[in-house]
């Protein structure tokens, strides 16, 4: 059993590469808050209108001193494809291994998929994502059971708040990571 990550933590450190082949090192990120968020697959709607709501706040989070780094357990060429169309303003980050999942703790899990899909709520997430031009597309080879989680590290590599999902909709609240940006 993977131990899940608590708030006073020291975030793991990773090394990687985003999507644009620009290096992402979350050591090179002190001194910065991290909003460090794993996603499901590059295709997942739920997931791609929730980087298109990062995307409208993450000026007002550069300003207040945060950064985004995104995670998706898909291969470089399907996140080109899907969530690489949005051109973020920040790191997008293919882990079709699932490696940095590994090490974070995030979790695979048919029962909660089930309960996503069994939740009335779900239908209004995938109207809204749908509103928002993301329809729900199936990606080859990806991990349907990704549950996502959302980490907020603070200047010094501390985890200040670790969520992980209940359900594949269930995520921080917008608000709460606001109040995190602006030093709350």
């Amino acid at each position: 059993m993977v131990q899940l990550l608590q708030p006073g933590m020291i975030a793991p450190p990773f090394t990687t590469t985003d999507i644009l082949g620009n290096p992402v090192a979350l050591e090179s990120y002190r001194g910065r808050k991290v909003l460090l968020s794993f996603f499901r697959f590059s295709a997942c709607a739920v997931c791609n209108l929730r980087v298109h709501q990062f995307i409208g706040r993450y000026p007002q989070w550069k300003r207040e001193g945060m950064d985004v780094i995104a995670l998706f357990e898909s291969p470089i060429a399907n996140m080109r494809t899907y969530v690489g169309a949005q051109n973020a303003p920040f790191s997008l980050v293919a882990d079709p291994t699932a490696a940095l999942y590994d090490l974070y703790g995030i979790e695979s899990s048919e029962e909660k998929v089930k309960a996503t899909l069994a939740d009335p709520r779900t239908k209004e997430f995938i109207a809204e994502a749908a509103a928002a031009g993301f329809e729900l597309t199936p990606e080859n080879d990806s991990n349907f059971q990704r549950i996502p989680a959302e980490f907020l590290i603070d200047e010094n590599g501390i985890v200040r708040l670790a969520h992980y999902s209940r359900l594949i909709t269930d995520h921080l609240e917008l608000a709460v990571i606001d109040r995190f940006a602006a030093g709350q």
